[in-house]
């Protein structure tokens, strides 16, 4: 049997996280919570479940997570945002990769994500290629030091599993923007070095492609209103990252 700890990066995500552990319930040795000061119910709710519970201020998501992973007292980790859950099927797949007893020829595996958001369930709008690496070995793997959408970097093999996990995006705008917000904040530090100038090319034809992109290319319009909202956000948010990046730079002048 495969020794494995769950581990969950926590913020104030008391509405969420019950439904996270519980849908791994059985499939981990350790459930290590790694937690950014919250000040609801998170710890609480942690503490019923036998977590143990470890505190650092936030940086990035790559950082806490680099952080936190060799303190993990298994050799392989199951790493889930507290808005995402397990599907009976992944639930399935990874219960019987524990249980087998076949030498271990990858280091992390790719999950694909269904994601949702509003409430709904999208199926195209650029995201239903979604995967991560959420599934990996203590010892050989790490996030690239990157400070947003960072992935796992590792030497050895990756392999992939059938089937997907739940994703909850957001349940409303106010917090989807609030998150794209920030996220512009970081990307302007990763976007510094490899943007010589901004020009309308970055604040407005990228933006203006990126929304063509999810919305007619990768399926959007089939999505209905939430593949509009989605495709609208994506542009924002490539608008967003330069315009942080100028205003940095107007700033240093």
């Amino acid at each position: 049997m495969k020794q494995v700890t769950l581990l969950i990066p926590t913020l104030n995500v008391a509405d969420s996280l019950e439904r996270c552990i519980t849908s791994c319930h059985g499939l981990y040795d350790e459930l290590l919570i790694v937690d950014s000061w919250s000040t609801d119910e998170t710890l609480g709710i942690a503490a019923r479940f036998g977590a143990r519970i470890i505190q650092r201020d936030y940086e990035h998501s790559a950082s806490q997570k680099n952080w936190a992973i060799p303190q993990a007292a298994h050799p392989w980790i199951l790493l889930l945002d507290a808005d995402e859950w397990l599907s009976p099927e992944l639930y399935n797949e990874i219960s019987a990769w524990r249980a087998s007893s076949a030498a271990e020829t990858h280091d992390g595996y790719w999950m694909y994500r269904a994601n949702h958001f509003l409430g709904r369930r999208v199926h195209f709008s650029g995201w239903q290629g979604d995967k991560v690496i959420r599934l990996f070995n203590r010892d050989r793997c790490r996030y690239a030091p990157k400070q947003v959408h960072s992935e796992i970097e590792t030497s050895g093999t990756v392999g992939r599993l059938k089937h997907r996990m739940n994703h909850n995006s957001f349940v409303d705008l106010d917090s989807w923007e609030a998150k794209l917000r920030r996220y512009s904040e970081w990307q302007a530090n990763d976007y510094d070095a490899r943007t010589p100038r901004i020009t309308p090319y970055h604040t407005m034809l990228k933006p203006a492609w990126r929304f063509v992109k999810h919305f007619l290319l990768r399926g959007g319009i089939l999505d209905g209103y939430v593949g509009y909202k989605v495709s609208s956000y994506a542009a924002w948010a490539v608008w967003l990252r330069y315009d942080v990046l100028r205003r940095r730079r107007t700033s240093r002048e």
